[in-house]
C-alpha cells in the first residue's frame, strides 16, 4: 500500500499552539507580541498577507480578532499589537515570554500591496488603526524600490497614546517618506501637530493618477478623510478602508460581522471604498 504524505491543511475552527517570543511594552495598555508555533512545520507552512488578522485564543478564556503587524518576509515570528480592553485582552496583558497562546489563521482580505507597486502610498490612521497598516509599512520599507513616495498620517486622542514612537522617528529619516503626527491634546513635550489628523492633509502632495491610500481607524475621521481625497481627485477605486466590526467565528457564519451583504471577516476587514461606498457612514451598517 503507498504511503499518503501529511499536509497541513488548514482547519480554520482549529487553534494552534504558539509560544511568545517577546512582548514589547508600546504605551500604557497596548503591548506587542512575537509569536511563534510551537510546531516547527507549521511556522513554516504558514503565510499571510499585509492586513489580514488572526484569533487570538488565551486557553480558558476566549479568543478576539487581532491584525498580523509583521511583514511576511519574517518567516519565523508573527507579530501582533494588542489594546487591552476586554476580558481576553486583559487576560493576555499579563502573560510573558515563554506562556503560550492559540492562533486560528489567518483570516480575511487584506491590503493591494501588490496593485499599489509603481505608486505613491498614503496611510491614514487613528488611534490602534496603525496597527492593521504597521504590515503595509514594513512591506514597502523592504520592497522601497518598487513604490513612490511612502506618506504615513497617524493621528491620536492624546499624544501619551501614541504607539511605535520609535519606528516613527526611524521612519521619517527615511528618504521619500513623509510622516505626520498629530494629537487632538498634545503634552508639553509634544513636538508635532496639536488637533485632528484630517488638518494635516493640506501639508501633503497628492498626484491623483499614481496614489493608493490606505486607511484604518474610527469611522467618522475615515468619513472626514474620504472627503478630502475626493476634493484632491482621488478616485474611489484608489482607496481601501480596514472596517471593524465585532468578528466572533472568522468565518462568515455566525453574522455578528455582516456589513450590508458582507461578512467584514471573510470579505474585509479591507474594503475598496469603490466597494462599500453606499454603505459606509449609514446607520444600520
Amino acid at each position: 500500500m503507498s504511503s499518503v504524505p501529511q499536509t497541513l491543511t488548514p482547519n480554520p475552527y482549529l487553534p494552534h499552539e504558539v509560544e511568545i517570543l517577546e512582548r514589547i511594552e508600546e504605551c500604557a495598555g497596548v503591548f506587542t507580541l512575537r509569536l511563534r508555533f510551537t510546531e516547527a512545520q507549521r511556522q513554516r507552512a504558514y503565510t499571510f498577507a499585509p492586513g489580514q488578522f488572526n484569533m487570538v485564543y488565551l486557553y480558558g478564556v476566549g479568543e478576539v480578532p487581532i491584525s498580523i503587524v509583521s511583514d511576511p518576509l519574517e518567516e519565523d515570528v508573527i507579530d501582533h499589537t494588542i489594546r487591552a480592553v476586554g476580558r481576553v485582552t486583559r487576560g493576555i496583558e499579563h502573560l510573558r515570554a515563554g506562556d503560550r497562546l492559540a492562533l486560528r489563521g489567518p483570516f480575511g482580505r487584506g491590503w493591494p500591496v501588490e496593485g499599489a507597486c509603481g505608486s505613491d502610498v498614503l496611510l491614514v490612521t487613528g488611534g490602534l488603526g496603525c496597527a492593521p497598516l504597521v504590515s503595509v509599512i514594513n512591506y514597502v520599507m523592504r520592497r522601497r524600490a518598487q513604490y513612490g513616495w511612502l506618506t504615513i498620517m497617524q493621528g491620536v486622542k492624546h499624544s501619551s497614546d501614541l504607539i511605535f514612537r520609535q519606528r516613527f522617528e526611524g521612519w521619517s529619516s527615511l528618504p521619500d517618506v513623509k510622516i505626520l503626527l498629530a494629537a487632538d491634546t498634545g503634552d508639553t513635550f509634544w513636538p508635532w501637530h496639536e488637533g485632528r489628523v484630517t488638518d494635516l492633509f493640506d501639508e501633503v502632495q497628492i498626484d491623483p493618477a499614481r496614489t493608493v491610500a490606505m486607511m484604518c481607524g474610527p469611522e467618522g475621521m475615515m468619513r472626514v478623510a474620504l472627503g478630502e481625497l475626493a476634493r484632491r481627485g482621488l478616485r474611489d477605486r484608489d482607496i481601501y478602508l480596514s472596517m471593524e466590526r465585532s468578528m466572533h467565528c472568522a468565518v462568515g457564519h455566525c453574522g455578528h460581522c455582516q456589513f450590508g451583504p458582507h461578512f467584514v471577516c471573510r470579505d474585509g476587514p479591507v474594503f475598496c471604498f469603490e466597494e462599500i461606498r453606499e454603505l459606509f457612514g449609514r446607520k444600520g451598517f
